[in-house]
């Protein structure tokens, strides 16, 4: 099929059943679309803003049959009321340090990545990424992206002798017309106690806020795993339904579970 964007054509495919990595006993299919290098920041700006998500310079989301419980999710930075205990979470990293850094692909970072993948998600489809593959992740790309690295403050051992602090979070993250667009982040798996993984997106907030960007794109809600309910715990929070974007507030987005 084809859909039409300004001054161009997409051409959109759709791939075969594969096991869900999310849903057990499901399969998943994806209708997916190459982003064009001349304009891949508006095209990737208008199909994110109506459900797609991006990988490297293939924008994609799910087209699968029986099955509507991926649901794209995005908050309302302007309207985000903080909660006492993200209010704290966000206070339990203030020894933090945020670089935003271009979308260059280091031995750090993806030895942080390895660590958080093993700990985290040893039986998902990234489990077995390679350095060549994170590299493309991060690099393969024409659309406005940047990393965000979260490092503890270094010591002071003398002007000479300061460097870099330790890696604990990483973000990587597309600047959109209207938004922050959390591509993918990773952390530490072993400072539980910093809450990283909400950390990051309650500072992606904070700095859609700063910026006058109104929202920040989660990705997919899934509904049924364990594993992706954390975004439906952010609230007001705005969920893609078929009538469109709607806002739901509190424990309304598990409420509505039947009527997504």
């Amino acid at each position: 099929m084809t859909q039409h964007f300004p001054s161009r054509q997409l051409r959109f495919f759709l791939t075969a059943p594969s096991p869900c990595p999310y849903l057990p006993e499901r399969h998943e299919r994806k209708v997916f679309a190459h982003l064009p290098l001349s304009d891949g920041a508006g095209v990737n700006d208008s199909l994110t803003q109506v459900g797609f998500r991006r990988s490297q310079n293939i924008a994609y989301r799910p087209a699968c049959e029986a099955c509507a419980a991926c649901v794209s999710a995005r908050i309302p930075a302007a309207d985000y009321l903080f909660s006492r205990s993200e209010r704290k979470a966000i206070a339990r990293n203030e020894d933090l340090e945020r670089h935003l850094v271009e979308a260059e692909a280091t031995m750090e970072q993806f030895d942080l990545l390895r660590r958080y993948l093993t700990t985290r998600h040893a039986d998902g489809g990234m489990a077995e990424m390679t350095w060549p593959d994170y590299v493309a992740m991060v690099e393969d790309t024409a659309v406005r992206t940047h990393i965000i690295e979260y490092r503890t403050r270094p010591r002071d051992c003398g002007l000479q002798n300061r460097g870099m602090g330790e890696l604990v979070a990483c973000a990587l993250v597309d600047v959109m017309s209207d938004g922050l667009s959390l591509v993918y982040s990773f952390y530490d798996p072993t400072q539980s106690r910093r809450s990283l993984g909400s950390f990051v997106i309650l500072d992606h907030v904070i700095q859609a806020c700063l910026t006058a960007l109104p929202y920040v794109y989660l990705g997919y809600w899934v509904r049924g795993s364990e594993k992706m309910d954390y975004k439906v715990r952010f609230s007001p929070i705005e969920l893609l339904k078929p009538e469109g974007w709607t806002l739901v507030v509190g424990g309304a987005a598990k409420a509505a579970n039947g009527t997504l």
